[in-house]
């Protein structure tokens, strides 16, 4: 077991809130490739789910806030900054979409 934990850290980090944030953020952005991937093969054909773009939203908005807040680093901050706009956007579309009871091609 001492591969995991060593000299108080758990695989290798110093854990604290912020590592946690974004170790998270990772995690859930990351899980919208693997929700994009099940559905497309469910469906035959290439979709994207509306939980696609609530995972990319939520994902990089930890990454911001682990960022700006933790890292301060200025070429992560800008990765994340402006990322939430589409994400946003095709989240209202896709909403206003499932609403009307429109099925578009995706």
């Amino acid at each position: 077991m001492d591969f995991l934990y060593f000299d108080g850290k758990f695989f290798g980090i110093a854990w604290n809130f912020w590592k946690v944030l974004g170790w998270v953020g990772n995690g859930v952005f990351f899980s919208r490739f693997i929700i994009q991937w099940i559905a497309t093969e469910r469906k035959g054909r290439v979709v994207v789910p509306l939980a696609f773009w609530y995972c990319s939203l939520l994902g990089s908005l930890c990454l911001l806030i682990y960022a700006i807040f933790y890292l301060q680093d200025s070429v992560v901050i800008g990765a994340y900054i402006f990322t939430w706009i589409p994400y946003t956007r095709n989240l209202c579309f896709a909403i206003k979409e499932q609403k009307l009871g429109v099925n578009l091609p995706s």
